[in-house]
């Protein structure tokens, strides 16, 4: 199946138009409002929530050959949980995840 390039631009400009109304609805309704604390406590948590949302299914996706989720991965996934409840710190724990990654991947 092919699809033209005026198709695919069109559909893009579409998806960025409603990307940008979804979020200038939610800033043009607040304005120059305060939030409430409920809110900005309940906001504090969205990277917390979102990160683990998108890096999930790249850590649980099979290998083809395999089936079974990669070892690297796995092992850098725990590392990183390890170091970031140990050390209390998102860049350190992103550090050793990456080295951790790099390491595996070197010697397998």
């Amino acid at each position: 199946m092919s699809v033209s390039a005026s198709t695919i631009w069109l559909v893009i400009v579409v998806l960025a138009v409603g990307t940008f109304a979804l979020r200038f609805s939610f800033l043009g309704m607040i304005g120059g409002r305060q939030i409430p604390g409920w809110a900005l406590r309940l906001l504090r948590y969205t990277p917390v929530a979102v990160i683990p949302g998108l890096m999930a299914p790249q850590v649980a996706r099979p290998l083809a050959d395999t089936g079974l989720p990669d070892p690297a991965l796995l092992s850098a996934v725990a590392v990183t949980l390890l170091v970031g409840v140990w050390r209390k710190n998102a860049i350190w724990a992103m550090l050793a995840g990456a080295a951790t990654l790099a390491a595996v991947t070197l010697l397998t």
